[in-house]
């Protein structure tokens, strides 16, 4: 059965006038030319987004999407299954990393029941978009049917519809869902699997290599799932297609998007593959120490901004990041041109 999606509409952002003229702003900044790196570029990038010459990042949203997964069963994780529900509730109780973050940092922060194995009381940050209590395991068959595949994708759709702001930072929990990741870029990217699964939650080598010969059964068991949203439905992840929706909705709606370390890139993966301008919206966090992510980064042709040797996921990265984002903006905005500051420029 083929999945029915409607792919929201992600226009390219080229704009060559807006370009010239924030290139032409920073560059008459009070600096050396190129002295600020990477924050000019991040800088220009930003206007392009947000399609200002003074651009200002308003209500960041953090979006941590939980769901657990099948696969899990098969021992390719260090951690039981329950730790998403316990996780989830130390997100809502503030006592995660990423909590501490988004509230350092001013970061709202909502986590979403895509798909967890548990019932959640009631909470004020806590979004009910549950597909179903876990998905099936991708070694017995799809992971997801393609109506729940559909169902978590326009759930992105609606979550992201519903949230204030013009940035969106990508966050996710699920025991089992650095091997959901792993067999996406693995088929999608048209790499082998060993080059893409590494230690997760931190199996030893020796449980690594048994997470690897079960995951290249899963492929094998999925030779037809090919495209994007067949492989989506095959190898699952009701967090990972909930995020992926999100990411288009944000996209269409040209918000920034802070991309957190593997899983959250292979949701963006997913995305892209579906609409290529979503990656002109896409900031990326950081480059993880979860072994595919460089290779995926790489598919998506990103350069991450920090390289820290994080692997927690959560959405943590993205909030390091986040600082570096709003510095970007503040210097474009309110930093100085040699002409206003009466600053002599450079000789010729």
């Amino acid at each position: 059965m083929t999945l029915r999606f409607d792919i929201p509409a992600v226009p390219d952002l080229h704009d060559a006038a807006l370009a010239a003229c924030l290139q032409h702003k920073i560059d008459q900044k009070t600096k050396p030319l190129g002295s600020l790196g990477r924050l000019e570029a991040l800088a220009l990038q930003l206007g392009l987004i947000l399609g200002s010459e003074t651009p200002e990042l308003r209500a960041p949203q953090m979006l941590v999407c939980a769901g657990d997964h099948g696969l899990a069963a098969r021992g390719v994780s260090a951690f039981p299954s329950d730790v998403t529900w316990q996780m989830v509730e130390n997100f809502l109780a503030g006592g995660a990393c990423v909590s501490v973050l988004a509230r350092q940092h001013g970061i709202a922060l909502s986590v979403v029941d895509c798909g967890v194995r548990h019932d959640f009381a009631p909470r004020e940050n806590l979004l009910n978009f549950k597909v179903a209590p876990g998905t099936a395991d991708a070694l017995s068959g799809p992971a997801m049917t393609v109506e729940q595949c559909a169902q978590a994708l326009n759930n992105g759709l609606r979550i992201v519809q519903g949230l204030p702001g013009n940035a969106l930072l990508l966050g996710e929990m699920g025991i089992g869902n650095t091997s959901a990741a792993s067999l996406l870029l693995a088929r999608l990217g048209g790499l082998d699997i060993a080059d893409c699964t590494g230690a997760g939650t931190g199996l030893d080598v020796a449980a690594v290599v048994r997470k690897t010969e079960v995951l290249r059964e899963v492929l094998l068991k999925h030779p037809q799932a090919q495209a994007p949203l067949d492989a989506l439905a095959a190898f699952g992840g009701f967090e990972i297609a909930t995020l992926a929706g999100a990411v288009l909705q944000a996209a269409a709606e040209r918000r920034v998007i802070v991309v957190d370390g593997f899983i959250a890139s292979a949701a963006v993966l997913v995305a892209a593959r579906l609409a290529p301008a979503v990656l002109q919206r896409c900031v990326f966090a950081h480059r993880s120490g979860e072994r595919g992510h460089a290779l995926l980064l790489a598919q998506l042709q990103a350069q991450p901004l920090l390289d820290l040797g994080l692997r927690l996921g959560e959405g943590s990265g993205a909030a390091l990041a986040w600082p570096l984002l709003v510095s970007a903006c503040a210097v474009l905005r309110e930093m100085a041109s040699f002409e206003s500051a009466g600053v002599s420029e450079k000789s010729t």
